[in-house]
């Protein structure tokens, strides 16, 4: 059972963190800050840079500690919350699909699952004897992470779009930068 955990947060963690490095520096693909900006611009998640840098850490620094069993429930609160916010903004715009979102679904329940379950014997949790698992501890997880969900999207509708021009300019201020 606690090889199981082990490898579940590796794999879940390590997956969080290549997501979140894309959005932060464009790693593995992704368009860094800039291009995930206007991406999230497009949702209604405003001002853009800055949600794309608050998920992309959210989701770097979230998966590293699900990696680690550091701090399990907070990692697993921020994890969720942005794959709900992807959920809600991206994926099932005019309500839950079959066939699409399974990938943040997986993720998201991946995330609570550990909340649940706790992060096992070979973690910073455990070593550190903070470890705390159970139903209810999932629950709190799921509702702090709604509650940021909700607050990302409702502080995003209240800003206003970009102006075209600024969007054009970070386009191609992404599309010609040198990768680092």
């Amino acid at each position: 059972m606690d090889v199981g955990r082990l490898l579940l947060r590796i794999t879940v963690g390590s997956i969080f963190v290549e997501h979140g490095t894309q959005k932060l520096f464009g790693w593995f693909g992704g368009h860094g800050p800039s291009g995930t900006g206007q991406f999230f611009e497009s949702l209604g998640l405003r001002p853009g840079r800055p949600n794309a840098i608050a998920a992309g850490t959210a989701e770097a620094a979230g998966g590293a500690m699900l990696a680690l069993g550091l701090a399990t429930p907070v990692a697993a609160a921020a994890t969720t919350s942005v794959m709900l916010t992807a959920l809600r903004t991206a994926i099932w715009r005019d309500g839950i699909k079959v066939g699409t979102g399974g990938y943040e679904m997986l993720l998201l329940v991946s995330s609570l699952a550990l909340a649940e379950g706790g992060p096992g014997r070979w973690s910073v949790d455990a070593l550190t004897g903070s470890e705390r698992r159970g139903l209810r501890l999932a629950v709190g997880v799921l509702g702090a992470a709604a509650a940021g969900s909700a607050l990302a999207i409702a502080f995003g509708k209240r800003q206003a779009p970009a102006p075209l021009e600024d969007l054009a300019a970070a386009e191609t201020a992404a599309t010609t930068a040198s990768p680092a």
